[in-house]
């Protein structure tokens, strides 16, 4: 769940990024897991949806690096966060991110999509996962 005010607006990287509403100092926690609003999904759940159900979470979920059964869908605009080769939000902790860096208001948070992937980034759907795969 997002910690810090942000807004949607059209990104300059991907379609829709998340934008600071205020000025965000380096070390700021922005981001953490709450599982009352953040979903863990099982894998197998994941693999039975279709259609456009399976579409988004294709989009906007990521395997869970704690546990292999689960994937991560954030509840909020957390989600629409863009990848950038050199961010300025660390999202290498499962559970917490931070601001690497001052972020501007106005300026779009960005993070290493590497992170949630150990062979690279790739979408949920252009991947097999299975409940027994190492993700």
């Amino acid at each position: 769940m997002l910690l810090v005010d942000v807004y949607l607006d059209k990104s300059p990287i991907q379609g829709i990024g998340v934008f600071a509403k205020n000025h965000i100092p380096r070390g700021t926690l922005i981001w953490k897991l709450d599982p009352r609003f953040d979903r863990l999904i099982e894998v197998e759940t994941y693999e039975r949806a279709a259609g456009p159900v399976k579409s988004y979470l294709d989009r906007y979920s990521y395997p869970d690096r704690r546990d292999p059964n689960y994937i991560v869908f954030e509840a909020d605009d957390a989600r629409y966060m863009n990848h950038a080769d050199e961010p300025n939000c660390d999202v290498s902790s499962p559970e917490e991110s931070f601001a690497l860096r001052d972020i501007a208001p106005g300026e779009e948070l960005t993070c290493n999509y590497n992170h949630f992937f150990e062979t690279g980034f790739d979408f949920l759907g252009d991947r097999h996962l299975s409940s027994a795969d190492s993700i």
